[in-house]
């Protein structure tokens, strides 16, 4: 019987739009299938994994699981719990043999737009009078910087994936930015800050040296 050597968790819905016009209901849907449903793919392969002793978990994140733009609040919100859940599941996972890792991409003009969420409580919108427009505003100027954009080419995110899957088991980055128009270069920054932060807190509560894990 053959094992699990790869799971690579990339569905996910985006939004657009004014965070207080989204019902508590569209927030549910948008948490299981954003947060909920990594959590629930990454237990269906743990056990495996873990008796192994190898494996590779990817889950997908953004750059807005690190960064917070106007109009994408809810999705934010979601991609920040999967950075947390994927950090935390790395430190518990590393000691098996199991690497997890996160891919962040920027913005890629796909069918991901075409499919946005936007907030369905239009008695709220209304309160925001003029200002209700800017969401469909800052989106339409969005796609127009990335049609002036074509490096940022979404092939670039499969092929860091690839490279992932490729890499020895152990050498994997635990983030990697995927972006070619000046974002990602900051959250680059970001994530080096983080990981020297956490080491450091390693130490400073004595774990450090009870995990088998590269910060």
């Amino acid at each position: 019987m053959g094992g699990i050597d790869v799971l690579l968790n990339v569905a996910g819905t985006g939004t657009h739009g004014l965070t207080e016009g989204y019902t508590s209901d569209q927030f549910a849907k948008l948490l299981d299938v954003n947060v909920i449903g990594v959590h629930r793919m990454i237990r269906a392969v743990a056990s495996t994994m873990r008796a192994q002793r190898s494996g590779l978990v990817i889950n997908v994140s953004s750059l807005l699981g690190r960064l917070v733009l106007p109009f994408y609040g809810p999705y934010s919100a979601t991609k920040y719990a999967v950075e947390a859940l994927s950090d935390s599941y790395r430190v518990e996972l590393s000691q098996f043999g199991v690497d997890v890792v996160l891919v962040e991409p920027g913005g890629f003009k796909t069918s991901w737009i075409g499919n946005l969420v936007h907030p369905q409580d239009q008695d709220r919108l209304e309160g925001y009078g003029e200002f209700a427009k800017a969401p469909d505003q800052a989106l339409a100027g969005y796609e127009q910087f990335l049609d002036s954009h074509p490096s940022q080419d979404v092939g670039q995110v499969t092929s860091a994936i690839v490279g992932l899957v490729e890499a020895p088991a152990g050498t994997r980055p635990n983030r990697t930015v995927v972006d070619f128009v000046g974002m990602g270069e900051q959250v680059d920054k970001m994530n080096e800050q983080l990981a020297q932060v956490t080491a450091g807190i390693y130490q400073a509560f004595g774990v450090d040296g009870l995990l088998k894990l590269r910060v």
